[in-house]
């Protein structure tokens, strides 16, 4: 790619650029922040706002709703069960797919139900390495 000119040989000018940094402020992207260390992993984690929704998001009337979790909590287990999933299949290549116990946020449930995530390794904005969740149906 030629950067001065944002020329691509067979694909022509680049049109546009959406980076990891402006997902991450414009809410499509959630950092994991700090519990993402304590969980094992050296790279800066993000999920998705779909998986967020689905797994993580958690507050006072969800819980006297459905029943008593917390969000921190909720996150915890999403971190630990990518971080033990990454460390189990250390050969998997970029992408990985693993399973978690939730309570779906429907207003509805109090037992917990397995569900599919998915971890991927990219680079970030400067090529660094990041780590994301994702719902298996995310690119």
């Amino acid at each position: 790619m030629n950067h001065q000119t944002s020329e691509h040989p067979f694909f022509g000018e680049v049109i546009s650029v959406y980076t990891r940094a402006q997902a991450l402020a414009d809410g499509v992207l959630i950092d994991a922040g700090p519990m993402s260390r304590e969980a094992g992993f050296r790279w800066p984690v993000a999920i998705t706002a779909g998986a967020w929704a689905d797994c993580v998001a958690w507050d006072d009337a969800d819980s006297e709703r459905q029943t008593h979790q917390d969000q921190s909590g909720r996150l915890w287990d999403v971190l630990f069960m990518a971080a033990y999933a990454a460390r189990a299949n250390a050969n998997a290549g970029s992408e990985l797919l693993f399973e978690l116990y939730r309570v779906p946020r429907n207003g509805e449930a109090t037992e917990a139900e397995l569900t599919r995530l998915k971890l991927v390794v990219g680079p970030g904005d400067g090529g660094e390495p990041v780590m994301t969740i994702l719902l298996p149906n995310e690119d």
